[in-house]
């Protein structure tokens, strides 16, 4: 089968051997589903087994009696039944034992791996590649069914599995290869060619491993996951009330069934201890009791031949080197310190880390979970683990050496919590006692007893186990717990054997097993998260161009958005003159209410930010103190967080203030507007100045804040005439009256539009800042050009009468509709600035204007780029940049292009506009014009306005007329001619 769709789970549920672990395993797999990794409506549970050395048998038993129990209480029915799993698709996972590299467990291993495309950023460990494989590889297109499968390896599989499920009915496994050697410390299947499986060798001798050999010289590793239709998970769920199996479930302990274990044996001889003992008959009958009800079921397995499966070993060895090998980035959801130094980092890997100060992590070695303050060296195939600050220094006085392992553990003692350090030199797992002899290199160089690590033993020459040896110290007499300096003699450091005798030691079983799962989990959540608020605070500082979503989800998810806003308000506050990098914060800000309220709560993000409650913080704002209106506006927000449509208002509103930081970061581009004095005009006298329109051919939204000056811009376009003129004007002329008398024409569907404006005093100018009131870009004109003085104790009669001995008359029109999407509002507020400028006896040029338009359209709240005034003050074909960083500043450069090639684009320029036309008919415009044209792009910003085509042939306009005329559903329409301009902004001469 081709890749499906991931598997939407009707109920995944998590064994684990030691109760503690059940609400921290628990949470985990909540918090996967907060995440977004597992779906709303898929049952999660955490079930411990009800005995020690249950086996995957029985506890699997346990689990489905668990699944079917919670599936039936769903579906409303008193007793469990069988019939809940006749569509449920259940995954039942084992976590399996302790893990010495990992106090979790080899299911909560973190990885050195990231979701890149994640909506929600989190750390990845081996459950969630496992879950990622089972969910999109493995298991879609299975028929309704039980999944079982371990969580202790790493499966890698290509992106297409094939396996059958057409009329499916047994048991299917799935085999990965391995080679003989691998297979001898592992479980093999023995199938025929039929793929039908025979028997199943585990850590089989090389004779019997071989009979399994297939044609590539592999053998099929026993690989982790088995599926069970539904009629064999039903059967196997009606073994649960039969005695002795009752025994291996919840149900049957508290029944007061006996305990049984282990359950479902191997056929190999190599297990036939398992069923002697005082258990020996109870074991023979539960496997007859098996048999009978399994009997007849046909196990079946696919083979995938290019898959992996990486058993996560004991050896502390191939585990740094799985770490090293499966990461491809140097650190994983860490925060390094800028400046530290780091020694040949590209081949170590930092994993959940805050590093500061002068720490090295050599090639080769690792740094998990880890918070360490220099100076520090890591050496080679070194590994620390779950470390904190305090730890810092005993690790900086360890000795030298390669091949070290330490851990931090947090352990409970009863009520009494506390941390234990565990330190090896290597990873041999076990070691005979030689009486009279040095044991284990310098870890017993003086030490003669064994029963100082394993009580009273004999002198049998049994295989003692370093795992059960008390080699690390918890508490000493009398000055009460150890930290690592208490293992640093084990290491070939400074420390006292007698002081280590002397004390409380655990072994490394002992300390796995009393690991506090749940807290270390937390202290791996907290270090997680701690380290993501400073790479936002580094990302934002640094004016990086990462997304902040994924943290910002991940904090407000994890319960952790007081202290994300807490940062970014620090950052915010102490962002000095960089606008750039407030206005940022603050629109993080807003998503983080936005986060708080939840997906679709609290209405729409976009909306009014002018609430008067906010206004102080504004204005403070507005005055350019930054830190106090932070502080106002986190003041604010603690009124705005008891409710989603509060979140999302308070949201609307820090969003808003981002604005007012945008705008005063692209106003620095004022200092560019060069404006000198000379004659003025005689009284009356027009001035009047005719633009071109716009096309915008590359770059488009570059030339927008904060992109603009965040990461720089560069657009390509091209000043138009349409139909033959240029279609944007103003014209001014100082009249006798001190007053400003303002009309604007624009064209509607059918006629031109006039608007007049007189404005007598200055309130009359009050709102040039709001940007639908009568006139306000005339009015903002007046403003921004030095015409008069907002606000000003002056009169505005005054003035004028003390300026320019009048008042002035001034006109603006555009001939293109609202909306074209060819630039006009900026290109016609040039225009009007230009011919003010004129009328005034002013001096400017085209770079000027382009950033006195810039300025304006800050003034007036529009907002904007540059890339519009660009196109239609300056003629031709150019390209036009910005340069990241403040102050904005604008640079044109004219393409030079050949007479031909641009008599050329001339022809092949067309525009079309059909008044109302909806999407649909739109689409069917494009459409129908396809085979004409080598492109074709609607000019407005959102989609809208004129659509512009470059034809494959020239002179294309009648043809493209008949073509939209046949086309239905288009409606009423025009198609226009466009001429290159090549003079831009053009100063009319009276005739």
């Amino acid at each position: 089968m081709s890749r499906l769709g991931p598997l939407n789970w009707t109920a995944i549920v998590l064994t684990c051997q030691h109760k503690d672990s059940v609400y921290a395993f628990q949470r985990e797999l909540e918090a996967r589903r907060q995440r977004g990794c597992l779906a709303a409506d898929t049952l999660l549970l955490t079930v411990c087994d009800p005995q020690e050395r249950l086996g995957s048998g029985g506890a699997t038993l346990n689990a489905l009696l668990v699944a079917a129990e919670h599936l039936s209480a769903r579906s409303g029915h008193t007793v469990v039944t069988a019939d809940v799993l006749d569509d449920a698709r259940v995954l039942i996972l084992h976590t399996g034992r302790d893990f010495p590299w990992d106090g979790c467990g080899r299911a909560f291993c973190t990885l050195p791996r990231i979701r890149t495309q994640s909506a929600v950023e989190g750390p990845v460990c081996c459950l969630d590649v496992l879950l990622d494989c089972l969910s999109t590889q493995v298991c879609p297109g299975s028929p309704p069914g039980v999944w079982v499968c371990s969580t202790d390896m790493i499966l890698t599989l290509p992106s297409k599995v094939v396996m059958s499920w057409e009329n499916f009915s047994g048991v299917q496994v799935l085999a990965l290869p391995g080679d003989v050697s691998y297979a001898s410390n592992h479980g093999v299947y023995l199938a025929d060619g039929q793929g039908r499986v025979r028997d199943i060798i585990y850590r089989g001798s090389e004779d019997r491993i071989q009979q399994a050999i297939l044609p590539d010289g592999k053998v099929p590793l026993v690989s982790g996951p088995v599926f069970f239709c539904r009629g064999v998970a039903e059967r196997l769920l009606q073994t649960h009330v039969m005695p002795p199996l009752d025994g291996c479930t919840y149900l049957g302990m508290d029944s007061g069934a006996p305990a049984l274990f282990p359950v479902f044996l191997a056929k190999s001889d190599e297990h036939h201890t398992f069923t002697v003992g005082p258990q020996g008959a109870a074991v023979r009958s539960a496997r007859a009791v098996l048999w009978k009800t399994l009997r007849g079921t046909l196990l079946t397995m696919v083979y995938i031949a290019d898959g992996s499966y990486d058993y996560m070993t004991l050896s502390g060895k191939e585990h740094i080197c799985r770490l090293i090998e499966m990461g491809s980035e140097r650190e994983t959801l860490s925060h390094i310190q800028v400046g530290v130094n780091v020694l040949h980092f590209t081949g170590g890997r930092v994993i959940n880390c805050i590093l500061e100060g002068d720490v090295h992590v050599a090639s080769g070695a690792v740094v998990q979970h880890c918070h360490l303050q220099g100076p520090i060296h890591v050496n080679s195939s070194c590994l620390l683990s779950g470390l904190d600050v305090t730890s810092s220094t005993p690790v900086t006085q360890l000795p030298p050496t390669s091949d070290i392992i330490i851990q931090g553990h947090r352990v409970q003692l009863g009520k009494l919590k506390l941390s234990v350090f565990t330190a090896r030199l290597d990873d041999k797992s076990k070691l005979r006692f030689i009486k009279d002899a040095q044991i284990y290199n310098i870890f017993f160089f003086c030490l003669r007893r064994p029963e100082d690590l394993w009580g009273a033993v004999s002198d049998g020459g049994d295989a003692l186990s370093l795992l059960d040896a008390r080699l690390f110290p918890v508490f000493q007499p009398y000055s009460g717990a150890v930290g690592l300096e208490g293992v640093r003699w084990l290491l070939g450091g400074a420390g006292e054997l007698e002081s280590w005798r002397g004390s409380w030691r655990l072994s490394l079983k002992e300390v796995l097993s009393l690991t506090d799962q749940e807290e270390e989990l937390r202290w791996r959540e907290e270090l997680f998260f701690r380290s993501a608020r400073r790479k936002a605070a580094d990302a934002l500082r640094d004016q990086s161009d990462q997304s902040l979503l994924p943290s910002i989800r991940a904090a407000v998810l994890g319960g952790q958005q007081e202290a994300l806003l807490n940062t970014l308000d620090s950052v915010a506050a102490g962002s000095g003159e960089n606008l750039g990098v407030a206005a940022r914060t603050l629109a993080c800000i807003a998503d983080v209410l936005g986060c708080m309220a939840g997906e679709g709560r609290g209405g729409l993000r976009s909306g009014p930010a002018a609430n008067p409650v906010w206004a102080t913080a504004f204005s403070l704002l507005e005055q350019r103190d930054l830190p106090a209106a932070v502080q106002a506006l986190a003041h604010q927000r603690q009124c705005w967080l008891s409710r989603p449509d509060l979140l999302v208002r308070a949201a609307r509103h820090y969003e808003g203030a981002g604005q007012v930081l945008l705008r005063q970061a692209v106003m620095s581009a004022q200092r560019f507007a060069s404006v000198g004095q000379g004659d003025m005009p005689p009284m009356g006298a027009w001035q009047e100045v005719e633009c071109p329109a716009r096309l915008d051919l590359s770059g488009g939204w570059s030339d927008t804040p904060p992109i603009t000056f965040e990461r720089g811009g560069a657009v390509v376009n091209v000043a138009v005439k349409v139909d033959g003129s240029r279609p944007i004007g103003a014209r001014a002329r100082r009249i006798r009256e001190p007053r400003l008398l303002l009309v604007s024409s624009s064209r509607g569907p059918d006629c031109r539009v006039s608007t007049e404006t007189v404005c007598e005093t200055l309130q009359d100018l009050e709102d040039h800042c709001q940007p639908h009131a009568p006139g306000a870009l005339l009015k903002a004109v007046c403003v921004c050009s030095g015409l008069v003085s907002f606000p000003s104790q002056q009169p505005l009669a005054e003035q004028l009468l003390q300026r320019w001995a009048g008042g002035m008359e001034l006109h603006s029109w555009s001939l293109l509709p609202h909306g074209s999407g060819l630039g006009t509002s900026s290109i016609l507020a040039g225009a009007v600035l230009a011919a003010v400028y004129q009328c005034t006896g002013r001096t400017y040029d085209s770079d000027s204007l382009i950033h006195a338009v810039l300025y304006l359209e800050q003034v007036l709240t529009t907002g904007g780029g540059w890339q519009d005034q660009v196109g239609g003050l300056v003629g031709g074909v150019k390209l036009a940049r910005s340069r990241a960083g403040l102050p904005l500043r604008v640079e044109v450069e004219q393409l030079s292009l050949s007479e031909e090639f641009l008599t050329s684009l001339q022809q092949r320029l067309l525009l079309v506009m059909a008044p109302g036309c909806e999407p649909v008919a739109v689409r069917s415009m494009m459409a129908a014009l396809q085979p004409l044209v080598l492109g074709q792009s609607l000019a407005g910003a959102g989609g809208g306005g004129f659509l512009f085509l470059l034809t494959r042939d020239a002179l294309q306009q009648e043809i493209v007329t008949d073509v939209l005329r046949s086309t239905q559903g288009v409606g009423n329409f025009s198609v226009h001619t466009v001429e290159l301009d090549m003079d831009g902004i053009s100063l009319i001469r009276p005739s």
